[in-house]
């Protein structure tokens, strides 16, 4: 006969039921997992396997390597560091220095400027005290003349010079006595043994001056054979010729010597002096010109 079970003993029965519903399916999930696993590493061939060892042995090494050489690049930085402190301290000096260099020639920069101004107004100023000690000299020198390339007697006396002056007054027919040369002297020569020195001859105005200098320029317009050493008593080296001109400052003489080759190498015909000064002219009928400086001179012969 068919008995049923009571509610406790169903109860129970479900309960085995599940538990052992349960159990074999996650033992057999399992164990098919591990059956997955022993069949896939069974599916790789040796030499994957193999493969696959050096590839984790190559990545241990280059590992390994890469800590090396970072280990090695930390201590090299280490070694640089103060290096590069020492270079930072050094620049930071420096520019310290090009800072200070920078200041000193900008001072220096303004004292230049300065001291070209304060030049500039120096020579301004020296030309000026040129120019007064040119016509000092100029003052000082105009009842003056010179007698050039006269042979010099032995033991030549001031007034054998005198005596030379007399004797050229009357061969120009001028009237010049001994009492009119205030002071005669030779030029003392730059070399040894030249004895046709000039004779620096002062009169005792400038009106006798001017009167002789013109009378010895017309007697040489006059005669062919122009005023030698026998027209001042010279009985030996007579036919020596001799030159009678103003007495020029060191400057006239300098501008009058480039004058005179102004005339050689330009159209400018006459070139003379007159009272110290220095003048040039084209023609008899073209302004006349003075000559102040050797700059003038250079300009007359670029417009030539």
């Amino acid at each position: 006969m068919n008995r049923s079970h009571s509610e406790s003993d169903l109860q129970l029965q479900e309960m085995e039921s599940q538990t052992t519903n349960v159990t074999p399916t996650n033992f057999m999930s399992q164990r098919a997992l591990r059956a997955k696993k022993r069949k896939e590493s069974d599916s790789i061939s040796p030499k994957v396997q193999t493969e696959m060892c050096d590839l984790a042995d190559f990545k241990e090494e280059m590992r390994s390597m890469i800590s090396s050489l970072f280990t090695a690049q930390q201590n090299e930085i280490k070694k640089i560091n103060p290096t590069l402190r020492q270079i930072q301290e050094t620049n930071a000096s420096i520019q310290s220095s090009i800072a200070f260099l920078t200041a000193q020639n900008e001072d220096f920069k303004k004292k230049i400027d300065q001291l070209e101004l304060k030049a500039k107004e120096d020579r301004k100023q020296i030309c000026i005290l040129e120019d007064k000690i040119e016509s000092m000299q100029k003052g000082n020198r105009k009842a003056n003349f010179e007698i050039k390339n006269v042979p010099k007697k032995p033991n030549e006396t001031k007034e054998d010079l005198i005596k030379m002056v007399t004797c050229l007054s009357t061969s120009v027919a001028a009237n010049v006595t001994p009492a009119d040369v205030m002071d005669i002297y030779r030029v003392r020569g730059k070399q040894e043994g030249v004895l046709t020195t000039p004779v620096v001859v002062e009169m005792s105005s400038t009106i006798l001056k001017t009167d002789l200098l013109k009378k010895c320029k017309l007697f040489n317009t006059m005669n062919k054979s122009k005023l030698r050493a026998k027209h001042l008593g010279f009985v030996t080296s007579e036919e020596t010729a001799v030159f009678i001109s103003e007495q020029l400052t060191p400057k006239s003489s300098r501008l009058y010597f480039l004058a005179r080759d102004l005339i050689k190498s330009t159209e400018f015909k006459f070139c003379w002096t007159s009272y110290g000064n220095v003048y040039v002219r084209k023609t008899e009928n073209s302004p006349i010109i003075t000559i102040t400086s050797e700059a003038q001179i250079n300009q007359l012969l670029q417009k030539a």
